[in-house]
């Protein structure tokens, strides 16, 4: 069984890091595309990553392109955010997805929230100015 377990969520004050984890269990991530999705309150979810490690391929959302850093260790079958130079409109409940169709994670298909069939709990970040 697939199980997908963030934490490293927070609050910071603009300009600030944190780092996000999700912990895959139940499959061999590097096998999957996994990323991160977003969701602030009354807005859509949106993509903000993705990744698949065996092809070393990685997307972002214009929106955080220069501050996050997706990343995985396959060896802790974990996967990483690193968000830097954190805003206000960055506060959203972050999760950790992940599919086996690893096409999913190229070109212009690799935001669609509907592509990914395991999704975790998710994990708050709040940024206050």
């Amino acid at each position: 069984q697939v199980q997908l377990v963030e934490s490293g969520g927070g609050s910071v004050q603009a300009g600030g890091s944190l780092r996000l984890s999700c912990t895959a269990s139940g499959y061999t991530a590097s096998t999957f595309c996994m990323g991160w999705f977003r969701q602030a309150p009354g807005k859509e979810r949106e993509g903000v990553a993705s990744i698949y490690s065996r092809g070393g391929r990685t997307y972002y959302a214009d929106s955080v392109k220069g501050r996050f850093t997706i990343s995985q260790d396959d060896a802790k079958n974990t996967m990483y955010l690193q968000v830097n130079s954190l805003k206000p409109e960055d506060t959203a409940m972050y999760y950790c997805v992940a599919d086996p169709r690893v096409g999913i994670c190229f070109g212009v298909v690799w935001n669609r929230a509907a592509n990914y069939k395991h999704w975790g709990q998710g994990t708050q970040v709040t940024v206050s100015s």
